[in-house]
């Protein structure tokens, strides 16, 4: 389970944080880690923090976006300070190892970290299927990059480790043992393109005034998750409205 994790972390700024996140990940047995435009990379700092961990950094994969880092990923989390205007799935970390531990073994899972100064955006939020929330005291709810990476990372090695958790009972009725695998991070934004260039081929979505229109749709699909096959009979009734409408 924890060789498909990908640890990405987005725009870091200070190169130590990098370091204590490669040490972080290396403590719990995870070797994975991306960047996707760090400010300042490679760097002294960053292999000084690393401590031990400096084949982490050895294999680091930079990207320029974070639909790069995704790459084909079959299940997308994004950590989240604070809930949105539009609500998603949200889970705690034990939550998240957890559905981790259910997913197919073939595709990987990336987990993303955001700016060290404002997290993720909320285009990159939308992305993911789920939302992870680290749950803190009232008083003081910032947590350093490392320290988030590091109380992730614990929980990943205890659910693939096969502890027993309080929640496991919860998790039962959500196998994701499909006959089809489940439709990739890259095939669903093909899709999302498609689904709204429809929508305006039709009149039902108005791009200069979209009222969270998409954001919505993609809330929902998300939340299905399809898979393959369910994906290609959707492209293919937008095909077939395309070709009704005469649209693009």
């Amino acid at each position: 389970m924890l060789d498909k994790i990908r640890i990405i972390l987005v725009n870091t700024t200070h190169p130590g944080n990098i370091g204590a996140a490669a040490r972080a990940m290396k403590n719990m047995g995870l070797g994975r880690l991306y960047l996707v435009a760090p400010k300042k990379y490679p760097d002294e700092e960053a292999v000084w923090r690393a401590g031990h961990a400096l084949d982490v950094l050895d294999n680091v994969v930079v990207t320029e976006t974070v639909d790069e880092a995704i790459g084909d990923s079959g299940l997308v989390i994004g950590t989240s300070a604070r809930e949105r205007k539009i609500p998603w799935p949200l889970m705690t970390p034990r939550e998240v190892a957890l559905r981790a531990k259910e997913e197919p073994s073939k595709q990987d899972i990336a987990i993303l970290f955001g700016r060290e100064d404002r997290g993720l955006t909320n285009e990159e939020l939308q992305k993911c299927h789920i939302h992870l929330n680290i749950p803190t005291a009232d008083e003081y709810s910032s947590l350093n990059l490392a320290q988030a990476v590091q109380v992730v990372s614990y929980e990943l090695r205890l659910a693939a480790f096969g502890e027993a958790l309080p929640s496991e009972k919860e998790t039962q009725n959500d196998k994701r043992d499909w006959d089809v695998p489940l439709a990739s991070t890259e095939a669903m934004e093909l899709f999302y393109a498609h689904l709204e260039q429809v929508l305006i081929d039709i009149d039902f979505h108005d791009p200069k005034t979209p009222r969270q229109t998409m954001t919505r749709l993609r809330r929902l699909f998300t939340r299905v998750r399809m898979d393959d096959m369910e994906l290609a009979m959707l492209r293919g009734i937008l095909k077939k409205i395309d070709k009704t409408v005469g649209g693009k």
